[in-house]
């Protein structure tokens, strides 16, 4: 099994409505938003961290496969329909235990996921304005019988119009063929259909991958093409 050669997809990520990634802080902080996104520790710009592309990404073509459960699929779903591609972009748990003949049949996990920075134009542009890079959503719960408001809640999110800049890694060993790459892009594709981070289902984390290319040309109309429920 042999490495030959290092794929580079780059996108513009463009959030099409408000985007929240929380940034788990358990604190209490008098005064202030009960659900907080994450920020870079040092700037406190928001971005959003490749692990929560790579899970959504991954738990999006587990339920494509049919085979999804409550863990992420392992070496023993392998033979599942849909299944070993998956695997062998995502790779499997590091307590697998497996052999060297049965890691051989995977590979290595041949995704990598970067974080995901705001775009360094667009965040001038908006500090150029005097707006905020983050706005604050209030929300609450509504009794169904008597039709009132409670539990106010305030959740911030990255606003929409804004863009990240996008970057994911696939390495390509002999025996892989463009099939493998086309799943790849599919799991992006089922990003776009579906959504990113919290609240999906309230219409938060509706993203678009823009100006996509594949080792610096551009991919836009083979990513279009992509039909992630025909492969």
């Amino acid at each position: 099994m042999k490495l030959t050669n290092i794929i580079i997809i780059t996108a513009r990520l463009e959030l099409l409505t408000g985007l929240h990634i929380g940034a788990g802080d358990g604190e209490m902080h008098i005064g202030g938003v009960d659900n907080p996104v994450i920020r870079h520790p040092l700037t406190r710009v928001p971005y959003i961290p490749g692990s929560s592309l790579k899970g959504k990404m991954r738990s999006l073509l587990e339920w494509r496969s049919g085979a999804v459960r409550e863990d992420p699929l392992g070496f023993g779903d392998r033979d599942k329909p849909g299944v070993l591609p998956i695997l062998q972009l995502f790779g499997v748990s590091g307590d697998a235990q497996l052999t060297e003949q049965e890691a051989g049949q995977i590979g290595p996990t041949r995704l990598a996921f970067w974080d995901c920075c705001l775009d360094d134009g667009w965040v001038e542009e908006m500090r150029e304005d005097n707006l905020p890079l983050i706005e604050v959503k209030s929300e609450n719960s509504i009794n169904r019988i008597s039709g009132t408001a409670s539990n106010p809640r305030q959740t911030e999110r990255v606003p929409a119009g804004a863009f990240f800049n996008f970057r994911l890694s696939f390495k390509k060993l002999d025996g892989d063929d463009e099939k493998l790459l086309d799943m790849a892009l599919a799991g992006l594709k089922l990003l776009e259909l579906d959504s990113l981070g919290g609240s999906g289902s309230r219409g938060y984390g509706k993203v678009a991958f823009t100006k996509l290319q594949i080792d610096g040309d551009n991919a836009e109309k083979r990513f279009a093409d992509v039909k992630p429920f025909d492969l």
